[in-house]
């Protein structure tokens, strides 16, 4: 499938782009894409139908603090940024980089997803002028997420090998329900455009990892149980370097583990997330299993690493190139709103072995006047 001509706004014409936030998954992930375009673009941008295919539509607590994080690193006005809204104005100023501080918390207490207000933040604090400091409090290991051990083993890799100068640490772990963890990422912009990647098969395995973590209020054994369920996923697989995580509890209990692995020209990982009742076995069967499927498929990038790339793909100057073992709708969802700000071609080809090919033509933005 290939995206077709152009249908947004080229830059750096500001007309207002209108965004139908119920398109493809019809969740968070339009409006986070959005918003990093619309502040990229120095583009006003409006909504309607935010997360129109959710059980409770409109904004929640994370994608409020993700608007407001936003705007104040663009210094944008907005409008219709409440609980519930499912319209919203944003006009965006230009992109400012410093010390930044952003709380769920603050909007009201839950474990909003630390990882996903980042993933808005990133690709618009790559384009400051100064480096920046980000911390966000909110949960570092909940559902529907990345978690933050993926964001090290995972994300944050991937970033490196396109040029990109970003690290991330945890002080404190939040869980669900109750939150309160924090991460604090650390963002260098780059003096080059982003480097285009050729991921299209994977190479060899150099390094895989089973991160096995649980709250200090949690006995040792599930951090071993879920590791043994795991490896039982991978029995066949070569060198596992085994990293045992405790971490101080800050809205716990919780347990998370994370198989990732690194290949020469790929990457790809996959978490799981313990809860009552459930066997620590079952959990890291649950991480192991996934990776288990990865390896078997042959593809060089997950299925989830693949939607958080494409924003940066098709910011760096050139043809890339990653094999995936599917389309979701996220990647879909991602693909269409990029198309709505920045003309470049995306197209998803299906191989005879089943995975899919994605290649996209990027182009690197000029400065803002």
């Amino acid at each position: 499938m290939t995206l077709g001509p152009a249908i947004g706004k080229i830059y750096p014409d500001s007309a207002m782009v209108e965004i139908d936030g119920s398109y493809g998954e019809g969740g968070g992930q339009v409006l986070r894409t959005a918003l990093s375009w619309a502040a990229l673009m120095a583009t006003p941008l409006t909504m309607h139908n935010i997360r129109a295919g959710r059980s409770k539509p409109g904004l929640a607590a994370q994608h409020i603090t993700c608007v407001r994080a936003v705007a104040a690193i663009c210094d944008a006005e907005v409008d219709g940024c409440e609980f519930g809204s499912r319209q919203l104005s944003f006009q965006p100023g230009l992109i400012q980089g410093g010390e930044f501080c952003f709380d769920v918390a603050d909007v009201r207490p839950s474990a909003g997803s630390t990882s996903l207000i980042l993933q808005a933040l990133l690709p618009v604090l790559l384009h400051a002028a100064q480096p920046s400091q980000v911390t966000i409090r909110g949960g570092t290991n909940v559902a529907w997420s990345p978690t933050f051990e993926y964001l090290q083993y995972v994300f944050v890799p991937a970033l490196n090998r396109l040029g990109v100068q970003v690290t991330v640490e945890r002080p404190k772990a939040g869980w669900y329900p109750r939150g309160g963890g924090e991460i604090i990422a650390h963002i260098t912009p780059p003096c080059e455009n982003l480097k285009t990647i050729n991921m299209a098969d994977r190479g060899e395995l150099q390094q895989l990892v089973i991160a096995s973590t649980v709250s200090e209020d949690l006995p040792d054994h599930i951090l071993n149980r879920q590791i043994e369920g795991a490896r039982g996923e991978m029995e066949d697989l070569l060198s596992v370097e085994v990293q045992k995580v405790r971490l101080t509890p800050a809205g716990g209990p919780g347990t998370a583990i994370l198989v990732a692995g690194q290949f020469s020209a790929g990457l790809g990982g996959y978490s799981a997330l313990g809860k009552k009742g459930r066997p620590a076995e079952k959990v890291g069967a649950e991480a192991g299993g996934g990776f288990r499927a990865f390896w078997d498929s042959g593809a060089a990038v997950d299925e989830h690493l693949a939607d958080q790339l494409l924003i940066y793909l098709a910011l760096a100057n050139g043809p890339s190139v990653f094999s995936t073992p599917q389309i979701t709708a996220h990647l879909r969802t991602v693909a269409w709103v990029i198309r709505q700000f920045w003309p470049v071609p995306i197209d998803f080809t299906q191989q005879p072995s089943g995975i899919y090919t994605v290649s996209v033509q990027g182009r690197s933005l000029p400065p803002i006047n």
